[in-house]
C-alpha cells in the first residue's frame, strides 16, 4: 500500500476541500478527503477508486462513495478502531508492511 498526503483542489466536488490522503492498495485507490460545507461545518468523504480492466483491452474505473457527518466521527472511528483491532489480533499477517 502506497499512502500519500496532501491536498487536493475543488475539481470533482462543490464542497471545500481542506485536507486528503491517498492510499493505494492494489489494483484500487481509497481517498480520504476533509471537505467543509459553506458554514464551515467539516464532514469526511471516503472513495474507492478500482480500475477495471475489460476484454477488448479498454479501461476503466468503479468509483465508491460514502459521506461521514461531524455527528457521527466518534461512533465511526470508534467502531473502525475496535474491528481493526480484532483483525490485527486475529490475523496480524494481515498488517505486514511488506505487502
Amino acid at each position: 500500500m502506497a499512502y500519500d498526503n496532501h491536498r487536493r483542489f475543488e475539481h470533482e466536488d462543490s464542497e471545500e476541500s481542506i485536507y486528503s490522503k491517498v492510499v493505494r492498495a492494489g489494483k484500487r485507490t481509497y481517498f480520504f478527503d476533509v471537505k467543509a460545507t459553506r458554514g464551515d461545518d467539516y464532514f469526511i468523504t471516503i472513495t474507492e477508486s478500482r480500475k477495471i480492466q475489460h476484454g477488448d483491452g479498454s479501461t476503466s474505473f468503479s468509483r465508491n462513495k460514502m459521506h461521514l457527518y461531524k455527528e457521527d466521527f466518534a461512533k465511526f472511528s470508534e467502531g473502525l478502531c475496535e474491528i481493526v483491532d480484532y483483525i490485527k489480533e486475529h490475523k496480524p499477517d494481515y498488517f505486514d508492511k511488506n505487502e
